[in-house]
C-alpha cells in the first residue's frame, strides 16, 4: 500500500481582530496568541475594542510571531506552564512602543532596536505600554537549541542581549533581517540564519555568566580580606566572637563562617593561629626577652596557658619556652 504524503503545515499563518466584531477583538487575539506561541494569558487595557494583528513565520521547529496590538498585559501563569507541552525561550526584538519584562526577581525593559529574552518554563508578565499600537517580533526559540549552545546547568534568566559590547549589535541586526526577510528566503535560508542568531545568544549569555562569576568571585575576595584584616586588628581582645568582626565588616555571622571555610578554615582555628603566630614574633624578639611567656601569651588574648601551651606546640612542634630558646 502507498504511503500517502501529509502535507507540510503552511510557513505562515495570520490572525488580524480587525475582521471581528469589537466585543470579540480581544477573545480573538487571545486565542491567536496562544496558538502562535503558547498558551498565555492577556489582560486586556480597555473595557472593549483591541485592534491586533499576529502573524506566525515557521522556521524549522523554531517560529517568528510578529504581532501589533495596543496596550495591554500578558501574563505566563503556573496553570499556563501545566498545560503546555513544550519549553522554549522566547527572544523580542522589539519594534515600536515599550515593553517590561518581569521574571523572578528581575525586570528588564525593551524599547525599539533592543532583544531580550526569557523563559517560558517560569512564570511571566509583559507590561506593553507607551505607544497606541505596539510591535513586536518574537522568536520562539526551542529550550533544547538554545540549551545544547550553553554550559550544563547553566541558568537562563531574563536579560537585556542587545547590551553586549561585543555582539549585541550583530543580534540586533540578524533578528531584524529574519524578522524583515523571513518570507523572502527559503525556509532552509531562515532555518541556517536562526541558528546564527542563537549562536550569537548563546555567546552573548555564556560571556554575562562569565563576567558575573568574575564579579561575585572579586567581591567575595575582597569581603574575605576585609574580614582578615577586621579579624587581625582586634586579635589581643580577649572574648573575641564571631558576631564583634561580623559588625564590623556589615556581614552575617553565617557568611563569616562561610568565607572562612572557603578559605579552607573556621573562625576559631583562625584566630588562634594568628594569634599563635603573633606571639611566636614576639618571643624571637631581643627586646621581649625579659618578658614572661605568659605575659605574651595573655597580650595576645589567652586566657587560659594550658590551651596556649597545647595549641602553640601543635601548630610550631615544640614549647613555648624550647622556642624561645632557639
Amino acid at each position: 500500500m502507498q504511503e500517502i504524503a501529509r502535507p507540510a503545515p503552511p510557513r505562515q499563518s495570520a490572525w488580524h481582530t480587525a475582521d471581528t466584531r469589537t466585543s470579540e477583538q480581544f477573545a480573538y487575539y487571545r486565542e491567536a496568541i496562544c496558538q502562535a506561541f503558547m498558551n498565555l494569558t492577556p489582560e486586556p487595557a480597555v473595557a472593549s475594542g483591541f485592534v491586533a494583528s499576529v502573524e506566525h513565520i515557521r522556521l524549522g521547529e523554531a517560529a517568528i510571531n510578529r504581532v501589533s496590538f495596543p496596550e495591554h498585559v500578558v501574563r505566563r501563569s503556573a496553570a499556563d506552564i501545566a498545560a503546555s507541552d513544550r519549553s522554549c525561550f522566547y527572544l523580542n526584538l522589539k519594534l515600536a512602543g515599550r515593553c517590561r519584562i518581569r521574571q523572578d526577581d528581575r525586570e528588564i525593559s525593551l524599547s525599539p532596536g533592543q532583544v531580550g529574552i526569557f523563559d517560558s518554563d517560569r512564570q511571566f508578565a509583559l507590561l506593553h505600554d507607551r505607544g497606541r499600537q505596539l510591535q513586536v517580533a518574537s522568536f520562539w526559540v526551542p529550550a533544547e537549541a538554545l540549551r545544547e549552545r550553553l554550559p550544563a546547568s547553566f541558568d537562563v534568566t531574563a536579560a537585556r542581549v542587545s547590551d553586549d559590547p561585543f555582539v549585541g549589535h550583530l543580534i540586533v541586526e540578524t533578528a531584524r533581517t529574519l524578522s524583515d526577510g523571513a518570507l523572502r528566503m527559503t525556509e532552509d535560508d531562515g532555518v541556517h540564519l536562526f541558528r546564527a542568531l542563537i549562536e550569537l545568544v548563546a555567546m552573548s549569555l555564556s560571556r554575562q555568566s562569565r563576567a558575573r562569576t568574575v564579579e561575585a568571585d572579586s567581591l567575595t575576595d575582597a569581603t574575605l580580606l576585609a574580614l582578615k584584616r577586621a579579624i587581625h586588628r582586634r586579635l589581643r581582645e580577649p572574648g573575641l566572637a564571631v558576631v564583634d568582626v561580623a559588625e564590623a565588616v556589615g556581614i552575617s555571622e553565617r557568611y563569616v563562617h562561610k568565607l572562612l571555610a572557603r578559605s579552607g578554615s573556621c573562625f576559631t582555628d583562625y584566630v588562634i593561629e594568628r594569634r599563635l603566630d603573633g606571639i611566636a614574633r614576639d618571643l624571637r624578639e631581643p627586646a621581649m626577652a625579659d618578658r614572661a611567656i605568659g605575659s605574651v601569651a595573655f597580650d595576645w588574648g589567652f586566657s587560659d596557658l594550658s590551651h596556649f601551651t597545647r595549641r602553640f606546640k601543635q601548630r610550631f612542634g615544640c614549647r613555648p619556652r624550647d622556642w624561645r630558646g632557639r
